[in-house]
This record gives structure tokens, sequence and C-alpha cells, in this order.
């Protein structure tokens, strides 16, 4: 068993760097879903399907409040 260790340690070791670098990105992730941070929508201009959904309400409060301005 100990032969197979040092014969593999370098490969054991790459795996769990990468394992740990994995487990960072997703623990980042989640905090960012936490946050209210989109995951799928990277700063686009508001135009995708995913911005519209999100942000119906605000656009229909400022339309609102535009009306009632008389602008």
């Amino acid at each position: 068993m100990l032969v197979w260790l040092e014969a593999n340690l370098a490969t054991i070791l790459t795996a769990l760097v990468v394992f740990g670098l994995l487990a960072l990105i997703v623990c980042a992730m989640i905090r960012d879903k936490k946050k209210g941070k989109s995951v799928t929508c990277g700063g686009c201009s508001g135009d995708c399907a995913h911005c519209r959904a999100a942000h119906a309400e605000a656009i229909r409060t400022a339309r609102a409040a535009k009306a009632n301005t008389g602008r």
C-alpha cells in the first residue's frame, strides 16, 4: 500500500488541489446566489430574458411614476 502511495503521490496531490479549487468556486457561487447576484447573467445590458424578468417590477414602477408626472 505504501509503495502505491509513493508511486501515485503527484497524481493524488494534483487531484486534491483541483478538488480544492472546485470547492472554492462552488462556495463562491453559493455565496453570490445568497447575496442575490445572478450566476447565469454576468452583467449584460439588461435585454436578456433573465434581466427582463428580474427587473420587470422596477420597469413598471418607473413607467408609472413617469406617467404620473406628465412627462
